[in-house]
């Protein structure tokens, strides 16, 4: 039976997979990765050999007539990416709407999401919560600053190393700079670090130490 599998990878540490995502990844047809090396480790780990086909933002227009045809003549294909949970900040979305279009079977495994640990560690309240991904690096980027100074719930960004200072100024220029604010980054990796405490406080620690790594950003809710 023709089947998209929705596989979830370790964000970081290897170990962060489940037995059935091993199971899944041995067993399909075919799979779908964002970045084929990075892919590979995880399956040389894992001693799973198995083909892999790339499938990222930069050709998932353009390949997805191609997997569902594959799809239609009845194989299982499994889509990864390179860290995490497919269609959150990730490929995914697009060919998931298009199965159902289809009338494809669809199964989505649980598994790591990187927002996950880091909203639990940053304190804030968790029985409500916003999560933005990754905010337009131009056009649109002030205007959902600004939009978002008034949220109530927490907030969820992600953001690169190279940008994070930039964002952590505009949270306070638009946020305001008593908002209380954790700064995770290297999740489930040997120097995870989560940096706590007032915005500008963590804009002067990361203003004198080397930032690396993928960065969850959690915002308090706004007081007001």
């Amino acid at each position: 039976m023709s089947k998209l599998i929705i596989v979830p990878t370790p964000i970081g540490n290897l170990k962060d997979i489940t037995f059935r995502a091993v199971d899944v990844l041995k067993e399909v047809d075919l799979i779908l990765a964002e970045d084929t090396r990075k892919t590979s480790i995880l399956l040389n780990h894992y001693n799973i050999e198995n083909k892999l086909y790339p499938y990222h933002k930069f050709n998932e227009h353009k390949k997805l007539n191609i997997i569902i045809d594959k799809l239609k003549s009845g194989n299982k294909i499994a889509l990864v990416t390179d860290a995490g949970t497919p269609g959150i900040s990730d490929p995914g979305f697009l060919i998931v709407r298009e199965c159902i279009k289809n009338e494809i079977k669809i199964e989505t495994l649980p598994g790591a999401v990187a927002f996950i640990p880091a909203l639990i560690n940053s304190g804030f309240p968790t029985e409500k919560f916003c999560f933005e991904g990754f905010l337009p690096q131009k056009k649109g980027r002030v205007k959902r600053f600004k939009e978002l100074a008034q949220e109530k719930r927490t907030i969820i960004f992600y953001e690169s190393p190279h940008r994070l200072l930039k964002s952590l100024k505009q949270i306070s220029e638009f946020l305001g700079q008593d908002r209380e604010i954790s700064v995770s980054r290297e999740l489930t990796k040997m120097y995870e670090e989560t940096k706590r405490g007032k915005i500008n406080d963590v804009i002067n620690y990361y203003e004198n130490n080397t930032i690396k790594g993928e960065i969850v950003i959690i915002v308090n809710g706004s007081k007001s």
